[in-house]
């Protein structure tokens, strides 16, 4: 029986897996096109994953008044377990007139997450994820997949386009089905002359 078996273990042990979410999770939020290619099984693990973390930073948004910057605090300690914390700073680190090295791509993924993705997904009760199958990988044959996040701006833009088009396309019709109503009309004109 397969009770209490929720996750697949992807060949990793614990700390690899939980690892390798981790830096799925950091590339899907800090990605530009808001979407990244794996396989199908880490898409399907990362999903739950990645959604736990988007919720967090929806509860701070949503956060008023008495004690919320504590609960904000809270609420984004909890979010930065799903990603790698950030680099440890020593003063023997950096030489004198050197800049200190710049904070992990897990410090940007959460600052992001909290600043802008929480905003975004603030009336949306849960699904902020899709995933897209795209066909098999040519050298091992796996199958590969889009994991992104919904309501991105390459979305938007495209219902904006849709929306443009539906518009220009029934002004089009309706100008000619006026221009056939006119010449329809100049016909029965001229016939009615005759």
């Amino acid at each position: 029986m397969r009770h209490l078996k929720a996750h697949r273990k992807l060949g990793r042990s614990t700390e690899h897996r939980i690892s390798m979410l981790r830096n799925l999770a950091t590339s899907l939020i800090n990605s530009r096109d808001d979407r990244i290619v794996t396989t199908l099984p880490k898409a399907k693990e990362l999903r739950p994953f990645i959604e736990k973390a988007i919720t967090l930073s929806r509860h701070a948004v949503s956060l008023d008044g008495n004690g919320s910057e504590v609960q904000g605090v809270h609420l984004r300690r909890q979010a930065a377990a799903y990603f790698h914390s950030g680099n440890f700073r020593r003063a023997t680190m950096t030489r004198r007139g050197q800049t200190p090295p710049p904070r992990s791509a897990g410090v940007a993924a959460l600052r992001r997450l909290f600043d802008e993705l929480g905003e975004r997904f603030k009336d949306r009760p849960g699904g902020y994820t899709r995933i897209i199958k795209m066909g098999r990988r040519t050298g091992d044959g796996a199958e590969l997949a889009i994991i992104e996040l919904v309501d991105n701006a390459r979305e938007k833009e495209a219902q904006a386009s849709s929306r443009k088009k539906t518009k220009g396309s029934s002004k089009k019709k309706t100008g000619e089905t006026k221009a056939a109503e006119t010449s329809k009309d100049q016909k029965e004109e001229g016939a009615s002359e005759e």
